[in-house]
């Protein structure tokens, strides 16, 4: 188990390179650089080029790519050159806010997610399983910008229950929340109806029925904990996903987080400050991946097995 931990994150290593040369390289190619945001209307062009100078951009790409990658596995991710701050100081402000908004997403996909799975495995082919499964349907193929809007028109425009936007106290998450949630809600659900009514047709659930348990004993207690090993797993992999699509709805809720920070710093093609958010998002993609291998190989006897 130790040497395939070892490895998985030697693996990440050759991954973490490829995703560091993609954002540097399609960030670059993006008409238009930070220097125009600076540079005051009817500037002489030698300022042009000073300004390039001091923050490195007159260096060829692979320089520059060569000096900001050294500092970034430093743990310095450079200064905003519109801003003037430190990126560090940009991420740490912003990241809480995107951390609180993904992780009570995840939480709620997980519980509601496991729950309607459980339902509908449990009435399997009848109306609660066919009602669970058109809804699931629905909120995984609906986009979450276009959910998020909706969410605002009926329980802030309609009903006034929720703020439309900003992060004053916890009812400003609700909504951002539920629109984040409910596409993790619909996968949770499928996977653990599929992985309950799989694990309910193999030889130790007829045994544990010869032997006089009660059938909701064995489907809640036996059952769900095997279906549990895929649903844990896909969870893991989801961290990434969950931070990266709390981007798009920071936007629409106007919370001050990562997204909104990645979004502003884009507009000003601001080169540090938006290569350090990408990054902080692949990586969090990454480590959710590995999570979820770590914890499939932990739970899972034919995976350590097959690892051993």
């Amino acid at each position: 188990m130790l040497s395939y931990l070892v490895r998985r994150i030697l693996m990440l290593i050759p991954v973490f390179l490829a995703v560091s040369v993609v954002i540097f390289s399609i960030l670059h190619f993006i008409p238009g650089d930070p220097i125009d945001n600076l540079l005051k209307p009817g500037s002489p062009p030698d300022a042009r080029a000073q300004m390039e100078a001091r923050y490195g951009l007159d260096k060829p790409l692979p320089v520059q790519y060569g000096i900001w990658l050294a500092k970034v596995v430093q743990g310095d991710l450079g200064t905003a050159i519109v801003a003037r701050r430190p990126v560090t100081d940009l991420i740490a402000a912003a990241l809480p806010h995107s951390l609180w908004l993904g992780g009570l997403a995840l939480l709620f996909s997980t519980t509601v997610g496991i729950v309607l799975g459980v339902i509908a495995a449990l009435n399997k082919d009848g109306w609660p399983d066919r009602m669970i499964m058109g809804g699931v349907l629905l909120g995984s193929t609906m986009p979450s910008f276009w959910l998020g809007l909706l969410l605002i028109l009926a329980f802030s425009v309609w009903l006034g229950w929720f703020p439309v936007s900003g992060a004053r106290g916890w009812n400003s998450l609700v909504l951002p929340v539920l629109t984040i949630g409910l596409g993790g809600t619909a996968l949770v659900a499928r996977i653990t109806r599929v992985s309950m009514i799989e694990a309910a047709g193999r030889d130790f659930v007829a045994l544990l029925h010869a032997k006089g348990l009660s059938p909701l004993r064995i489907q809640l207690r036996h059952v769900l904990r095997q279906a549990l090993i895929p649903v844990i797993t896909i969870l893991a992999l989801r961290i990434g996903w969950i931070l990266g699509g709390a981007v798009t709805v920071e936007v629409v809720f106007a919370r001050p987080g990562l997204g909104t920070l990645l979004i502003k710093s884009l507009g000003q093609h601001d080169y540090p400050v938006v290569q350090a958010c990408l990054l902080m998002l692949a990586m969090a993609v990454m480590l959710g991946t590995l999570l979820g291998d770590i914890l499939q190989a932990a739970m899972d006897p034919r995976v350590r097995a097959a690892l051993e």
